[in-house]
């Protein structure tokens, strides 16, 4: 597609176009590439958590939508960084889908991308998870950072499957439509202030992210399990008020509900859904048209 001129206003036709380039492009990367990229992702977003927890220990008397908001937009950095220096994010790649719906990559190239973008992701997050806690980050503000931690995600644990799911769908809606908004700006500055504002509303009003909570909830098991007696002493606390941190509870009622959401939400309502108005009317009537007229050379 021909550059377009500076300061043209995109339109969402050209911009769905744009975005099923850029998504193509995702579905044809090398999986070593791909790997490495998601490795570097799972980090950034998890990265956006731990400034998130941070800005939220001990706001206890400021009102809860205050915190959440300034909370939400200093997670906003996560993303942040990975449209601006690159990174796969699982809940950005399931937009294949609109390269798949237009016949520029086949399902199990998709489904290749998906699989090794997960696996990065999760890699990086748990990478970031034992970097957190051997620099004692747990312990910053007598531990309260620490207990701040262990209550975001225990709270993880205790939706409904129902509700689990549909707050991954919230969650991708959002960051699908930051991510594709992105597409459409021409600098980094650009980049990084339009997913701001959708980010920081899934983080504040708690929808689910699935690679944000590969990072979250395993903080909360490694510090429930393996922080020292002076942790502990300091915050006045028992483990086993949050023993419902198991590996069990993590992947069965939230990664694996929470990323079912988070691919109907942006591989299906997001992606496909802007692909259904914007580009299935151009590819029919460019499969109904004669072999070269004029609709097929467009």
């Amino acid at each position: 597609m021909a550059d377009l001129p500076e300061n043209a206003w995109i339109s969402p036709k050209v911009l769905t176009l744009i975005a099923e380039q850029q998504v193509t492009e995702k579905g044809l990367k090398d999986a070593r590439t791909t790997f490495l990229l998601a490795i570097s992702a799972g980090i950034s977003i998890g990265l956006g958590f731990v400034f998130y927890t941070t800005v939220t220990t001990g706001t206890a008397g400021v009102a809860w939508g205050l915190s959440h908001l300034v909370g939400g937009a200093m997670f906003s950095l996560g993303l942040m960084l990975i449209v601006v220096c690159g990174g796969e994010l699982f809940t950005s790649t399931v937009l294949t889908t609109v390269a798949r719906a237009s016949r520029k990559i086949t399902t199990a190239q998709m489904l290749k991308t998906w699989l090794f973008v997960y696996a990065g992701n999760f890699v990086g997050s748990l990478l970031l998870v034992a970097i957190v806690f051997l620099a004692g980050v747990h312990l910053a503000a007598d531990g309260m950072w620490g207990v701040n931690a262990l209550n975001i995600a225990q709270h993880k644990l205790h939706h409904t499957y129902i509700q689990a799911i549909m707050l991954g769908v919230m969650c991708n809606m959002m960051v699908c439509l930051a991510v594709w908004m992105s597409f459409a700006m021409k600098n980094s500055f650009e980049k990084a202030m339009i997913v701001i504002l959708p980010v920081a509303l899934f983080v504040a009003t708690g929808f689910e992210h699935c690679v944000a909570n590969m990072f979250m909830i395993p903080m909360g098991m490694v510090i429930q399990n393996f922080a020292g007696p002076e942790f502990w002493t300091a915050v006045g606390a028992d483990p086993s008020k949050w023993a419902s941190l198991t590996l069990s509870n993590f992947v069965f009622d939230n990664l694996i509900p929470v990323t079912i959401g988070n691919i109907l939400g942006g591989g299906v309502l997001i992606g496909l859904g802007h692909w259904y108005i914007h580009r299935q009317p151009y590819l029919a009537k460019e499969a109904a048209a004669p072999k070269g007229s004029e609709a097929q050379k467009a």
